[in-house]
């Protein structure tokens, strides 16, 4: 039967040294903290990168748009206005975002549906604007939803349900800015060119504001919220005449209305995807979602189960793949940074467990000594380590997740885990290589008289030939070997070079003692010689904090460089892409006179060169050429300070 110790190992321990089992569990949380933080912290910045990418991308961009032909004349009359109603577009809205894949599920208070014209048409009514004596032309649209995203400021809402095909009127809202850019108010007439017959009529009936104008309803066309000027075709580059293009929104009952203006108006879905959820995980499946979907499996099943000929569009794609090169080359620098601060905080933990085992090598000398076994005395320090250290990595971890919610579990728990398990291994591993056999007496180490193993030899070479590697390829190939295979040796490289520098600081250590050891052992006093023999006994757990040292700051200066880089290159685009420090254009009339000096008057402003560019100019041959007036000594200062 087995006789329970009077006092157990364990709790005798933590009972004989508090502070450093206190000391060890605040190390150990902050590190487990850390360590479970950062992988979340990471993908929390990933995923925020894409949901701001996709934002930036803005409603055309952002969204995806599906059209397809309304049924052709020879359908007949009743077929044809179902398939211009609310209810039908609906239907066949629904059968669309059944086919989308997870990652583009979309947000329905962002989307839109409706009817077309597929070419804005021109009215000749007098009293429109016409800048350059071009006609304007409207976008008629019959869009769902119209009186749920929009807020009547004039008038009255258009009435659409009892409009057909063969009417020679309907009535429309415009925007407030459409209003007074085209010289509209209620009770206003659009004639709009008919397919056959009279022109018909567009009564205004109301004006009306966007509640979301920067939305898919009302920003995937800008039109619809906002008219604008556009170019119209034209020869020559040089002589461009405008004309302005507005929107009339129908009641959503009112598509049919569009049977009489165009033979073939387009139905329309405009899809926004819901990115509140996505994540840097979601980026394959949105690549492949969008490739299907665009010109693959997905599309053709839209085409055989919800609309022949239906066509796909979008500008998502570029936006999802534009993120995910920069991500790749982002998470290659971030992965030289986590393998630094990761090695710092091992070497942090090691360095403490060694102290450990430093401060505690005469009592498991003795206990050696006095026949106990190698496991056992292993087993007892794992003990003890571990009902620190676990409590200690749990919390760590836990407040983690309280901080860092939103990401996935198994890596933060993986990082704290290892954290657990180092901290926990170093002593008991340590102890069992210093202890494997008995000893009664410890020799003091000695650096100056220390001569180095053939296995340490031959790691340490295996080391520097491993960081001459990482080197060059990360001077050959950048960051963006992360990519291909040397990925790992790359965002090791800093790491590998603190180590070599490390082990080289410590071999070339006891140099200087040694010459300082030869005369000082001749001279009388035993003062210098008991110094400079007292500096060179040590323990070898002193090239830790070196290490620790030297790779917190090859990592640091990696990181500057990095950042030093980036500021030079966008720096350099900014003035490739400005000209100057700053430049102030205007594109349709000259600025005022007097501009440029009241610029060079302004605080800060050292030079200032004024430039009259025509593009229109006539030459006597008949051809035109583009004609630049510049002051020579001035441009030529710019150009020289520029570099350009």
């Amino acid at each position: 039967m087995a006789v329970r110790p009077a006092a157990p190992w364990v709790r005798t321990r933590l009972r004989a040294a508090p502070l450093q089992a206190l000391s060890l569990a605040v190390l150990v949380l902050v590190t487990a903290f850390l360590a479970g933080a950062l992988p979340r912290a990471v993908e929390d910045a990933e995923a925020a990168g894409l949901r701001h990418a996709l934002a930036e991308a803005g409603p055309a961009d952002g969204a995806i748009e599906v059209l397809a032909d309304t049924p052709a004349p020879h359908h007949p009359v009743p077929v044809r206005e179902k398939a211009a109603r609310p209810a039908a577009l609906r239907e066949v809205g629904a059968q669309i975002d059944a086919l989308l894949p997870a990652p583009l599920a979309p947000a329905e208070e962002r989307g839109s549906r409706g009817v077309q014209l597929s070419e804005p048409l021109p009215s000749e009514d007098p009293g429109l604007p016409r800048p350059d004596g071009l006609p304007p032309r409207f976008l008629v649209a019959a869009q769902d939803g119209l009186t749920d995203h929009a807020r009547l400021v004039a008038g009255a809402w258009p009435r659409g349900e009892e409009v057909r095909s063969a009417d020679r009127s309907a009535e429309a809202v415009v925007t407030r800015a459409t209003a007074k850019a085209m010289r509209l108010k209620p009770g206003s007439v659009v004639h709009l060119p008919a397919v056959q017959g009279p022109d018909r009529a567009v009564k205004i009936t109301g004006l009306v504001e966007p509640l979301a104008p920067r939305t898919t309803y009302w920003s995937h066309t800008d039109v619809l919220r906002t008219p604008g000027l556009l170019a119209a075709p034209s020869n020559s580059p040089f002589n461009t005449s405008y004309y302005w293009q507005a929107a009339l929104l129908l009641a959503p009952d009112a598509g049919p209305f569009l049977y009489g203006l165009d033979p073939l108006p387009q139905a329309y879905w405009r899809i926004s995807p819901d990115a509140t959820g996505l994540t840097a995980r979601d980026v394959p499946a949105l690549q492949a979602g969008l490739a299907s979907l665009e010109g693959g499996p997905l599309l053709s099943r839209l085409r055989s189960e919800v609309a022949s000929g239906a066509t796909v569009s979008t500008g998502l794609d570029g936006t999802v793949d534009a993120f995910a090169a920069l991500s790749g080359a982002v998470s290659s620098v971030t992965a030289v940074a986590l393998v630094g601060a990761g090695t710092v905080a091992g070497v942090v933990l090691l360095m403490a467990q060694a102290l450990t085992a430093t401060r505690r090598r005469p009592e498991l000398t003795l206990l050696r000594a006095r026949g106990a076994s190698v496991a056992g005395i292993a087993g007892r320090l794992l003990a003890e380590t571990a009902v620190v250290v676990l409590p200690a990595a749990a919390a760590g971890q836990a407040l983690a997740w309280l901080l860092l919610p939103d990401a996935r579990a198994w890596p933060s728990l993986t990082a704290s885990a290892a954290v657990a398990a180092l901290a926990c291994l170093a002593l008991p591993v340590r102890a069992a290589f210093a202890h494997r056999t008995p000893r009664v007496h410890e020799a003091r180490g000695d650096l100056v008289l220390a001569r180095p193993s053939r296995r340490r030899t031959v790691a340490e070479l295996c080391l520097l030939v491993l960081a001459a590697g990482a080197v060059l390829a990360l001077r050959g190939g950048g960051t963006e070997g992360a990519a291909t295979g040397v990925g790992p040796l790359v965002a090791a490289a800093p790491v590998l070079v603190a180590v070599i520098a490390a082990l080289v600081l410590v071999r070339l250590y006891p140099l200087p003692l040694r010459l300082a050891l030869r005369p000082l052992a001749r001279t009388r006093g035993a003062l210098g010689f008991l110094a400079v023999a007292r500096t060179g006994r040590g323990s070898p757990a002193q090239v830790l904090p070196l290490l620790a040292v030297l790779t917190a700051l090859t990592t640091a200066a990696f990181g500057g460089a990095v950042l030093a880089g980036i500021d030079d290159a966008r720096d350099r685009a900014a003035l490739l892409a400005t000209g100057a420090d700053a430049r102030v254009e205007r594109s349709r009339a000259p600025l005022p006179d007097g501009f440029a000096d009241r610029v060079a008057a302004v605080d800060g402003v050292r030079q200032t060169t004024a430039v009259h560019i025509d593009y229109s100019l006539s030459l006597p041959d008949g051809t035109t050429a583009a004609l630049a007036v510049v002051e020579p000594d001035a441009y030529a200062r710019l150009t020289r300070e520029t570099g350009l």
